[in-house]
């Protein structure tokens, strides 16, 4: 059983790839792989064991389908997963995996492996919208438009400014993002109660050697220390609003009684079922789509940061799931939106008959010198 039907008009595929059964397994034995030949490099087990470990992970083959089934009754996925692959080894091999580490440390520093395989993909998508937002508003920062406000017809604007406000928001939104993974997407190895209890004093090292070959940050151990899980899930959200404001004003701008700006036209893209003559806003709606869920979902690492002392119970598991939800989501938002920006259709005959509907001039204020400014470049 698949679940692309609910994923994938909201998702990219290469998004989806990064969080499905393969990825999550496939960096669980990373993380198992890594922790024995850093534990190896620092004197706490063999070298030999360490490239047993490694050798006898590599060959294990798993069904996802059945360490869900086992995980679903163990509570995480570490237990059963350690269990298969420490039946695949033997003597000191078998009894040195997952030495010094906890349940959580795996669960904890695979999301945020995913965090950071995902980021590049949010990034390029992210940057797309902006330049093409940002090459239109510098076309028209001095095209006038009405402008509106609480829905109604206001003063006249440079429809130029309407494109770079969106530009420059999406464009804050993706430095936060990048901000937050960058300064939190650190390395969980802390043990059962977050001492690093068992590595001699090497844990520090240990944990430094880890993050390097996982590409992770270093840091020290986070378990019931949820603000950097909170930050990224908050500054997702945040690009997700960013991308649907863009959305909700170009769903506005093509009504017909407006039909200021439309989607690009796409084969088999914004038909209607029972009207052959619609043509739909299907890139902002898969965007307006993705801000109305995103805010439940941050709440819910907001409500989890209240974890209990050293290691909470529930909090910790709810996030991944809500996390890996959150990217994917941007992902499609992110990826709809610089289709449609890219290819975005100004109609400037409607853009003049609607200022001239209005009768209220076409005094533009500073909007040029603003859009310069929103957009670091020289104009007038």
């Amino acid at each position: 059983m698949t679940s692309l039907l609910r994923l994938r008009p909201a998702a990219t595929p290469e998004m989806i790839a990064i969080f499905d059964d393969a990825a999550t397994i496939a960096h669980a034995c990373a993380f198992e792989v890594a922790l024995a030949q850093a534990q190896a490099d620092h004197g706490l087990i063999p070298a030999a064991v360490a490239e047993a470990i490694a050798k006898g992970v590599s060959q294990v083959r798993i069904d996802p389908a059945v360490l869900a089934d086992a995980a679903a009754l163990a509570g995480t996925l570490a237990i059963p997963l350690v269990e298969h692959l420490g039946g695949a080894l033997s003597g000191e091999a078998g009894r040195a995996l997952h030495r010094g580490a906890t349940s959580q440390d795996v669960a904890d520093s695979v999301m945020m492996m995913q965090v950071r395989a995902a980021l590049p993909l949010i990034a390029h998508d992210g940057r797309r919208v902006v330049t093409a937002l940002a090459d239109l508003a510098a076309t028209h920062r001095a095209t006038p438009a009405i402008g509106r406000t609480l829905l109604q017809d206001a003063i006249p604007v440079a429809f130029g400014l309407r494109l770079a406000q969106a530009a420059a928001g999406i464009a804050e939104a993706l430095d936060q993002l990048e901000e937050a993974v960058e300064r939190h997407a650190i390395i969980q190895f802390g043990g059962a109660a977050g001492t690093r209890a068992g590595s001699g004093g090497n844990g520090a090292a240990i944990a430094a050697h880890m993050a390097q070959t996982l590409g992770l940050t270093a840091g020290v151990p986070w378990h019931a220390r949820r603000t950097g899980v909170a930050s990224i899930g908050a500054a997702i959200g945040i690009l997700i609003g960013a991308l649907g404001k863009l959305a909700r004003d170009v769903s506005l701008l093509a009504q017909n009684g407006v039909g200021e700006a439309r989607e690009p036209a796409i084969a088999g893209r914004g038909g209607s079922s029972a009207m052959a003559h619609k043509r739909n806003p299907t890139g902002c709606q898969v965007a307006l789509s993705a801000a109305i869920r995103a805010p439940g979902l941050v709440a819910a690492l907001l409500a989890g940061m209240p974890q209990e002392q050293e290691r909470g119970l529930g909090g910790w598991q709810a996030e991944g799931p809500v996390l890996a939800e959150l990217f994917l989501l941007a992902s499609g938002s992110a990826a709809a939106m610089a289709v449609v920006a890219e290819g975005l259709e100004i109609d400037r005959a409607a853009v003049a008959r609607n200022l001239a509907s209005a009768g209220m001039g076409d005094d533009l204020g500073e909007s040029a010198a603003i859009i310069a400014e929103l957009l670091g470049f020289e104009g007038n």
